[in-house]
């Protein structure tokens, strides 16, 4: 009876301790995974916002494992500064990985999205200072005229930030006239620049740096003053042909948020390139940047600069 106890006693150990090494493994495999993601995660992020601000940032850098987007200035600005923030702090202060992280849906909505869904709310303010300017004065000074039909209005001219609001209207124009939904959800605007914080918050409004248009105003399109189900009814009348335009041109739209924005657009290039390359970025490809234009010279070259620093 000893010698059968001691037999079971040593097989259960042995099974145990398989059972043990087989759970290590896992373990280890899936932080190995875990870490793959985050890797991919991070050269699609850091490709994006190359192709997004190609006069502008200048090149990467690894310290001590952070990594760095140097600007032309020569201020560094950290992509993930590893710190768990609140959606507030994410608010306040993003790093570059916080403004991405949520993907940008590029398919025609008509529901409000998800308790705190807003890709392209959280907003990088290193990024606007280095690329549309530091204080009002020299924001006003890269300020250009757009025609918005009858009226011109001021829009940042950096980062062909003005030139692509008016290819918007240059293709809005011509069905104007056929599409009086388009017609209604486009005028009168709102307006474009204008100097001033976020209602309640400190932060700049993109307004502030010319970068964002409120189109034609109804009381259902934000979400301080309509309830979920009022804006959802103006989302269901909204010109879905409108929105697609504007996103092409890589505006994103305050309809695509949790806290509605509707009459609201925002020129966002790093957040609809990610929406159009990289909308199932968690799937590890074949080469991480796969789906991007890499036959494109400027495009072959940053993945190139991005792979010689981040294996």
């Amino acid at each position: 009876m000893r010698k059968m106890f001691i037999v079971t006693l040593i097989v259960s150990l042995l099974l145990n301790t398989e059972n043990i090494t087989l759970a290590l493994a896992t373990t280890d495999t899936n932080k190995q995974e875990k870490n793959n993601i985050y890797n991919v995660t991070m050269k699609q992020d850091i490709l994006c916002l190359m192709m997004a601000y190609p006069e502008y940032i200048k090149n990467i850098e690894e310290n001590n494992g952070y990594v760095y987007l140097i600007m032309k200035s020569g201020k560094k600005l950290c992509y993930d500064d590893k710190k768990v923030k609140t959606i507030q702090e994410k608010l306040i202060n993003p790093d570059l990985q916080d403004t991405l992280e949520q993907i940008y849906p590029l398919s025609p909505t008509k529901e409000i999205m998800i308790s705190d869904f807003d890709p392209g709310r959280y907003r990088s303010y290193g990024l606007l200072h280095e690329v549309y300017g530091e204080s009002k004065e020299i924001i006003e000074n890269n300020l250009t005229k757009v025609n918005i039909i009858y009226n011109n209005y001021q829009f940042n001219k950096k980062n062909k930030a003005s030139n692509s609001l008016k290819t918007v209207m240059e293709e809005i124009n011509p069905i104007l006239k056929m599409d009086q939904n388009l017609r209604n959800c486009l005028l009168p605007c709102s307006g474009t620049f204008n100097y001033r914080v976020i209602s309640g918050t400190s932060r700049l409004s993109p307004h502030s740096f010319g970068i964002a248009i409120d189109l034609a105003s109804d009381k259902r399109d934000y979400w301080k003053w309509a309830t979920k189900d009022a804006g959802e009814k103006r989302l269901m009348s909204y010109s879905s042909e409108l929105v697609k335009i504007f996103e092409k041109n890589n505006f994103v739209w305050g309809g695509k948020w949790s806290h509605f924005d509707i009459l609201h657009f925002e020129y966002r290039p790093e957040i609809i390139l990610k929406a159009r390359y990289f909308s199932n970025n968690k799937v590890l490809k074949k080469a991480w940047y796969e789906g991007s234009p890499i036959q494109e010279t400027a495009t072959k070259n940053a993945i190139d600069e991005i792979d010689s620093l981040i294996k």
